[in-house]
C-alpha cells in the first residue's frame, strides 16, 4: 500500500517526532545530543527553517517546526541521514537507526500550537528524569523561561501569546498555574496544498 502523502504548505508548522529503532536509545552522551543539534543546524543551512521548540529525551526526539519553502521530508532524510552515519560509525553497528517513517502532525491553531509546545517540554519531567522541566540541557524549555541564549530555536512566535512578563507566563502555562487566557485563531493560512512525492 501507498504510504499517504503529508500535506505540505510553505509557512505549515508541525510536531515532528522520531524513535529510536526498536524504541533503543539514539544518545548516550552529550556528545551524541550535541552531534545532533549539530546536524540540525547543518540541515538548517541546506533547507531553512524556523525551530519553535524542541526535545531530545534518550531515544526520541520532538522538533516543533515552522517550514520556510520545503517539505519536512527534504530536512529530515538529511538529518537523519546524517546521524545514522555518525552513531552507526561511532559505535560500530549496522542496520537501522531510527524506527520507521518520522511522525509529523500539522499544526493549524494557535491553542494547538502552544500546546505542542508545552507537551514537548514536559517530556522530561513526564518521564521523571527532572523535578522541573528547565533542568533537562537537551530541550529549549530553559531558554523560554529564563535570559538563556540558544542558537537553535526562535522563542518570539510562541511568547507573542502571552502577556508581559511573557517568560513568566509561559511558565506558568507550562507548569498549570494561572494566568490569563490565551486566545485561540487560526495561524496558518485556510488553503493547504497537498505536497506529492
Amino acid at each position: 500500500m501507498a504510504r499517504k502523502h503529508r500535506q505540505w504548505f510553505p509557512g505549515a508548522i508541525y510536531h515532528i517526532t522520531n524513535r529510536g529503532n526498536r524504541q533503543a536509545a539514539l544518545f548516550y552522551d552529550r556528545y551524541d545530543w550535541n552531534k545532533y543539534l549539530s546536524l540540525l543546524e547543518e540541515t538548517r543551512k541546506m533547507y531553512p527553517f524556523y525551530l519553535h521548540t524542541y526535545c531530545l529525551m534518550s531515544n526520541h526526539i520532538h522538533l516543533q517546526v515552522e517550514t520556510i519553502d520545503h517539505h519536512p521530508q527534504y530536512m529530515m532524510k538529511m538529518l537523519n541521514t546524517h546521524y545514522a552515519l555518525y552513531f552507526n560509525k561511532r559505535y560500530q553497528v549496522v542496520g537501522h537507526v531510527f524506527q520507521g517513517r518520522y511522525g509529523a502532525k500539522l499544526i493549524d491553531t494557535v491553542s494547538y500550537h502552544l500546546k505542542v509546545s508545552k507537551y514537548i517540554h514536559l517530556n522530561p519531567l513526564e518521564a521523571n528524569m527532572v523535578k522541573s522541566p528547565d533542568q533537562y540541557p537537551w530541550s529549549s524549555h530553559a531558554v523560554y523561561v529564563s535570559d538563556r541564549p540558544s542558537p537553535h530555536v526562535t522563542t518570539e512566535n510562541i511568547l507573542s501569546y502571552f502577556p508581559d512578563p511573557k517568560k513568566e507566563y509561559y511558565r506558568r502555562f507550562v507548569e498549570d498555574l494561572p494566568f490569563p487566557s490565551v486566545i485561540s485563531k487560526p495561524i496558518l493560512p485556510v488553503q493547504d496544498p497537498t505536497f506529492t512525492t
